[in-house]
């Protein structure tokens, strides 16, 4: 005789187990998701990051959201088939430990796949958050429907995750896409990583905020809008372009002629059809940031590469480490199939 049973309250709901927990682990919060891997969102919750030099604890504490997750949800562990990390890079070969990553101050070695494993009792994958990124992009953003997607991140850091072929390409040693560490200006300014004049000191969030307070105009509207010169960040710059203030249009386009360059050189090594740019670029929007970037790209690539290359923000705004960290989860189930 087949067996009944009643269906549950996630079912009913058309959330189909296993489902996958998302863990998005950056520079200044951490985002946690429960969810499908068609991209339905149960439940969410997210926090400021607060590294410690003790990321054990740190990582203790995201286990205790997940958990805490769960509870709300009235799930348990035993329906989450697979934990998707999406973390800053570097990571191991194995996908298993963060390596000094430089925009988690105090993190050196961690091992984060063990310890969550660990913590929770379950099954759990690490990706690179640009590569989470660039396949939650090419599934649910400004990427789907293209075999070869490019998605570059300008928050905290600077990175790059590649869809080639239709496939996430990770490279040796499962670490492409650290376009913020290729050199923009030889023994330039100095860069969190340790290296000089990488593109992440001109244009990450971090190295951005640090120039701004250190020679923003007291009288600009960057000063106004952001409650004093010591208090500049690049949302204030993108506000104060927006009324026309000459300091800001200035930085405005230093930041976007530096973002040009790295979308030139992936244009010329990976060919791809279209490059999403997420977080301060898509802020800005169309008129401060992507049609003067898409002019100083078509002026630099020929002709066979650029004609066609789309250059468009995310789709996916702030639900983006959502969507990162489940999409790192599928990731994990779809390896282990392989």
């Amino acid at each position: 005789m087949l067996a009944c049973r009643r269906l549950n309250s996630l079912e009913l709901k058309g959330f189909f187990i296993p489902l996958l927990l998302g863990i998005d682990i950056g520079g200044t919060k951490v985002a946690l998701a429960l969810g499908d891997e068609r991209g339905r969102v149960l439940e969410r919750a997210r926090r400021p990051t607060n590294p410690t030099e003790h990321p054990a604890d740190d990582l203790a504490r995201i286990a205790e959201d997940a958990r805490a997750l769960l509870a709300r949800a009235d799930v348990t562990p035993n329906d989450v088939a697979c934990v998707g990390v999406s973390a800053p890079g570097p990571i191991d070969a194995q996908g298993e430990t963060l390596l000094h990553p430089p925009n988690l101050p105090g993190w050196g070695e961690v091992p984060v796949r063990a310890i969550l494993a660990d913590a929770l009792g379950l099954r759990v994958h690490v990706e690179n958050d640009a590569n989470a990124a660039v396949l939650a992009e090419w599934r649910f953003g400004a990427g789907r429907g293209y075999d070869d997607v490019v998605y570059l991140t300008a928050s905290t850091g600077i990175g790059a995750g590649l869809v080639l072929g239709g496939r996430l390409h990770r490279g040796h040693a499962g670490n492409a896409g650290e376009v913020g560490h290729a050199p923009v200006e030889w023994e330039g300014l100095p860069c969190a990583c340790g290296q000089r004049g990488c593109l992440e000191a001109y244009v990450g969030g971090a190295a951005w905020t640090r120039r701004l307070r250190a020679i923003t105009p007291a009288t600009s509207a960057v000063a106004r809008i952001a409650g004093g010169s010591q208090q500049a960040r690049p949302e204030h710059v993108v506000a104060a372009a927006g009324e026309g203030d000459p300091f800001a249009r200035s930085e405005m386009e230093r930041f976007n002629r530096y973002l040009a360059r790295a979308i030139v050189t992936l244009a010329f090594v990976v060919a791809p059809e279209v490059v999403v740019l997420g977080t301060i670029p898509a802020s800005a929007g169309e008129a401060l940031c992507f049609a003067p970037l898409r002019e100083h790209v078509a002026e630099q690539v020929w002709p066979v590469l650029g004609r066609d290359l789309r250059i468009v923000p995310a789709a996916l705004g702030s639900e983006l480490p959502d969507y990162a960290g489940l999409c790192a989860a599928r990731e994990g189930l779809e390896t282990r199939s392989r």
